[in-house]
C-alpha cells in the first residue's frame, strides 16, 4: 500500500468510526476554551472537564478572573496538577487580554503563543476549535499513531505535525486531529495495545508492533 493509499484508508477508517467529533474540553467561548486546553497540560480531558465547572461559576470572563486573586485560582484548579504554574498563567493571560486585546482571544497563532502558558499545540487547538482556522494540534495520540501508521518517524511533534500537515488535506485537519484522539483513546492505546485486533494497525501499522506482541 502507497502511503497516499495509507492516507486515504486512516481517513475513510475515521469518519467511518467517528462521523461525529465533539470537543472533549467543556467550554461556553474562546476564552473558557483556552483555559480549559490551558490546563489539560499532563492532565486528562475528564478531570478538566470536572475542574472547570467550579472554575468557571467564579470567573468565566477576563475580567471576573483577574478579580481573584492567584492563591484562588490555585486552590480550585489543585486537582488539574501543575497549579502553581497554571494559576500564574491564566492570570496573567486574562491581564493581557484585557489589556492588549480589549478582552477578546486573539485570533493569530502569534498573538496566542505570546500569553503566558500557551505553547503552539494549545494555539492551534484555540484556532482551530475556537475560531475555525484549519491547525494540527500535536498530543501524545496523534504523536504515536502517526508513527505507528508509518505516517511519520516519530522523532519529535514538530515532525509530526509537519507531516500530518503535509499528508493530509487541509480541510481535514481540524476534524481529524480529533477523529485521530478519539482513536488513539478507544483502539490503539500507548499500554495494551494489541495491533492483530487494531482497525488501522492491523492493515497498515508499523512491522515492529507485530514483533512485540508475538514476544
Amino acid at each position: 500500500m502507497t502511503k497516499k493509499e495509507k492516507v486515504q484508508f486512516v481517513i475513510d477508517k475515521l469518519e467511518e468510526l467517528y462521523p461525529e467529533t465533539p470537543i472533549p474540553l467543556q467550554h461556553q467561548d474562546p476564552y473558557t476554551l483556552l483555559v480549559a486546553v490551558l490546563l489539560s497540560a499532563q492532565c486528562t480531558d475528564a478531570r478538566v472537564n470536572q475542574i472547570t465547572p467550579l472554575l468557571f461559576e467564579r470567573a468565566d470572563t477576563p475580567e471576573a478572573m483577574i478579580r481573584l486573586d492567584v492563591d484562588e485560582i490555585k486552590d480550585i484548579i489543585r486537582p488539574c496538577g501543575l497549579s502553581p504554574r497554571k494559576s500564574k498563567a491564566i492570570y496573567e493571560l486574562s491581564e493581557i487580554i484585557l489589556d492588549k486585546h480589549k478582552g477578546r482571544v486573539p485570533q493569530t497563532f502569534e498573538d496566542l503563543e505570546a500569553l503566558p502558558g500557551v505553547g503552539h499545540k494549545t494555539a492551534s487547538v484555540v484556532m482551530s476549535q475556537a475560531f475555525g482556522v484549519p491547525a494540527f494540534p500535536v498530543d501524545t495520540h496523534i504523536h504515536r499513531l502517526m508513527d505507528r501508521w508509518t505516517l511519520s518517524n516519530g522523532k519529535n511533534v514538530v515532525q509530526t505535525e509537519t507531516d500530518a500537515k503535509r499528508l493530509f488535506p487541509k480541510e481535514s485537519w481540524n476534524k481529524l486531529h480529533l477523529q485521530i484522539i478519539f482513536f488513539g483513546r478507544e483502539y490503539c492505546p500507548a499500554r495494551g495495545h494489541n495491533p492483530y485486533e487494531c482497525p488501522i494497525c492491523s492493515v497498515i501499522g508499523r512491522k515492529s508492533l507485530f514483533e512485540k506482541t508475538k514476544k
